[in-house]
């Protein structure tokens, strides 16, 4: 029987939930500054992409291209960030991260360019709301 991770605390305390697809747990991040999804596989003891059965890694191509195409019709994005890095928290999860050539950090990597910004009140449901839409609609494809 498969064990079901438990989200790490940094993961919890930074993101909303969206919607769950058939292996990961897709989340949106609280920070305004970019659209920024995180898919988070839900299999136990995972820290690294190769950590995944090959059905399961294949399936983690397929939601990331899912969540993707999401953020491509929700945010109208100039380009897709696509990263694993897991130096600060360590449980495997996915970055899939909107960038315009006018954001804060463009052209370079988002961490520590500029301070999180919170979303205002009700535009964060509102966007969990338009990303599980699409999510939705790419997985019906």
């Amino acid at each position: 029987m498969l064990t079901h991770a438990a989200l790490h605390p940094q993961l919890e305390a930074d993101t909303v939930f969206v919607t769950d697809l058939p292996l990961s747990t897709v989340l949106l991040a609280r920070d305004a500054n970019y659209p920024w999804l995180i898919l988070v596989p839900r299999p136990a003891g995972m820290v690294e992409l190769i950590d995944l059965a090959p059905q399961d890694a294949n399936q983690m191509m397929v939601e990331i291209t899912i969540c993707s195409h999401a953020m491509q019709t929700v945010s109208a994005c100039h380009k897709l960030n696509v990263a694993a890095l897991g130096n600060q928290v360590p449980q495997l999860h996915v970055h899939v991260i909107g960038r315009f050539k006018d954001d804060p950090a463009w052209p370079g990597p988002i961490w520590g360019v500029v301070p999180a910004i919170a979303y205002a009140p009700g535009e964060l449901e509102s966007r969990a709301d338009q990303f599980r839409t699409a999510i939705n609609q790419q997985s019906a494809d």
